[in-house]
């Protein structure tokens, strides 16, 4: 199975915090690529993630032609034609930009969405750059509509400031797109917050289509009452759709295992050949990416591929 993701990454800070360096990445067969990326760094407000340091929120590179994207002729070999970078920051500080690369093709379906208010109209958010691959109708629409806190994916998100995963869209009374997103094919969303910049609220949207998911299992993990654990809040799988209800028994210390160790850090991890894998069948990779407010854990989103 195809995942409408090709390339995942994650820079860090190097030890001066001057420049991004590379941490870690998933490229599937694209070795090439991959060779040419370890092999990078970016200084603040440089290339795609140091873009994203700098601007202190995601950003969404559409067109690498022309642009400050600093390694155009590997992408372009590599068939990516889209990036998507997101900061992790801790306060102002950042702990590192998880970078997902895609690529244009008439058999990728979905859509990843930055969604923002403005300073003008803080009470609305719209779309304010995206990748929709072949959803050219999906996209229009999308553009054009605005949620108010509370309203639709993006204002579930805004509202609680937590991760939202809504499966079974076309049938979802809280996706206001629904019988567009039935139309185009796309079955499962999730809503992350990822940034506060001037009253600015940022937020990413990631719509999978059953064809090409955006990950093949999502998951999102919170502290406990206590805040001693994470446990699973909720889950999708393409292959079981109780996810959640399998994980809800299994809970996880701070420094233990993968997802205890972005707790403990703040830091995205991206691990191949998971271990969590279980019954119905191993999965080659993981990324798992922290939720951050105030300098505290909200969630660990993990998508798993």
């Amino acid at each position: 199975m195809k995942t409408f993701i090709k390339v995942t990454e994650i820079w860090i800070p190097t030890k001066d915090r001057t420049h991004l360096e590379f941490s870690a990445g998933l490229y599937g067969d694209l070795n090439e690529f991959r060779g040419a990326s370890e092999k990078e760094s970016f200084a603040y407000d440089e290339g795609l993630p140091g873009k994203a340091w700098a601007a202190g929120h995601p950003v969404v590179l559409t067109e690498f032609d022309h642009s400050y994207f600093k390694r155009t002729k590997s992408a372009k070999k590599a068939g990516l034609t889209c990036g998507i970078a997101i900061p992790v920051f801790s306060g102002e500080f950042l702990m590192a930009v998880v970078v997902f690369l895609c690529g244009d093709d008439q058999h990728h379906a979905g859509a990843i969405e930055l969604w923002s208010n403005s300073l003008e109209n803080n009470t609305e958010l719209t779309v304010i750059d995206g990748y929709y691959g072949t959803l050219d109708d999906f996209e229009d629409i999308s553009r054009k509509i605005t949620f108010a806190r509370g309203s639709g994916l993006p204002g579930q998100v805004w509202e609680t400031g937590m991760p939202v995963l809504i499966e079974d869209l076309g049938l979802s009374s809280a996706f206001i797109r629904s019988a567009d997103a039935r139309k185009a094919g796309i079955t499962t969303a999730l809503g992350i917050p990822v940034s506060v910049v001037a009253n600015q609220v940022y937020i990413m949207t990631f719509l999978s289509a059953k064809a090409t998911p955006i990950a093949k299992r999502l998951q999102i993990w919170v502290p406990d009452e206590s805040s001693q654990q994470l446990i699973c809040q909720a889950g999708y799988s393409k292959q079981n759709n109780e996810l959640a209800e399998i994980f809800e028994t299994v809970s996880v210390r701070k420094g233990e295992g993968l997802l205890g160790r972005v707790w403990l850090t703040g830091v995205p991890v991206i691990r191949n050949n998971s271990k969590m894998a279980l019954a119905e069948g191993s999965l080659n990779s993981m990324l798992a990416m922290p939720v951050i407010d105030n300098g505290y854990l909200k969630a660990v989103v993990t998508f798993l591929f």
